[in-house]
């Protein structure tokens, strides 16, 4: 399979609008960018192509990478940067299967699937399928699994797509605490996405400090739903990745770690 990355960012991403912190001049004088999260997935023996959350940059996305229009979409959750892309569906598409948990949200009253499917009901080429966690299921000639992770209040769920031996796996939006029986299903990837929002230092300024510290006391949790990049590579570490590309990632790193290995930028492409 070829996994391009067409969106490594947090909410705001990198540059952030408005925003003139060093870290967000660094980026601009790069010329590179962390758009809002999204990941291609083309298999390369049928030239299919999966994409794993619609971001609100999806248009930028497809224009700024050498990537064909996905034939499925995967959804994740429910935060607008992960979902709102697939307004796009208008006038680009005649029909459009999009996969994502029946499972209700507690928070919500309502899983997923149905949540698209209120979103977005006036689009008449989205066709909405519920898929069990945990469960595989077919898309793009993939086994393609939703693996519930922790990102409270809402349901979220990480994704592995595997085809030929061939193994990618991603944490979705997530705190480090993520479930045995999703941490199986996630072990042993090519290559594994992890989100790591922002360096473990900065759990001092969150209102809910950090959480699921190592033995030497860093945390591994950014307050409540998001790894911090010491949680995310000691969870790579556990789960026995063989590459790893830190993602969701916001421009509260400073300027001199913030482009440093194994940060991803968008435009990053792998073969598995």
């Amino acid at each position: 399979m070829e996994v391009t990355l067409l969106g490594t960012g947090d909410t705001t991403g990198t540059p952030t609008v408005g925003c003139d912190c060093d870290t967000c001049r660094e980026a601009r004088d790069r010329g590179v960018e962390r758009s809002r999260f999204s990941v291609h997935v083309r298999n390369e023996e049928t030239d299919e192509c999966l994409l794993i959350d619609a971001s609100p940059d999806f248009r930028s996305q497809f224009l700024d990478n050498d990537v064909s229009l996905p034939d499925e979409v995967l959804i994740t959750h429910i935060h607008f940067d992960h979902l709102d892309g697939l307004g796009n569906a208008y006038r680009l598409f005649d029909s459009l299967p999009v996969h994502a948990t029946g499972e209700t949200d507690p928070k919500t009253d309502e899983s997923v699937a149905d949540t698209i499917r209120d979103k977005f009901d006036y689009l008449d080429q989205i066709t909405v399928h519920d898929r069990e966690p945990l469960v595989s299921f077919s898309a793009c000639g993939f086994d393609v699994t939703f693996v519930p992770v922790e990102h409270p209040p809402l349901v979220c769920y990480g994704v592995v797509v595997e085809n030929d031996g061939s193994k990618l796996a991603l944490t979705g939006d997530t705190g480090y605490s993520i479930p045995d029986a999703s941490r199986d299903a996630l072990s042993g990837a090519d290559l594994f996405l992890a989100d790591a929002i922002v360096p473990a230092s900065l759990c001092e300024y969150h209102p809910a400090g950090g959480r699921h510290h190592t033995d030497d006391g860093v945390p591994r949790t950014f307050g409540y739903k998001h790894m911090t990049r010491e949680g995310a590579l000691s969870l790579a570490d556990e789960l026995d990745a063989e590459v790893t590309r830190l993602v969701h990632v916001s421009h509260f790193y400073s300027e001199e770690e913030a482009f440093e290995e194994p940060l991803a930028v968008d435009g990053e492409r792998y073969r598995i």
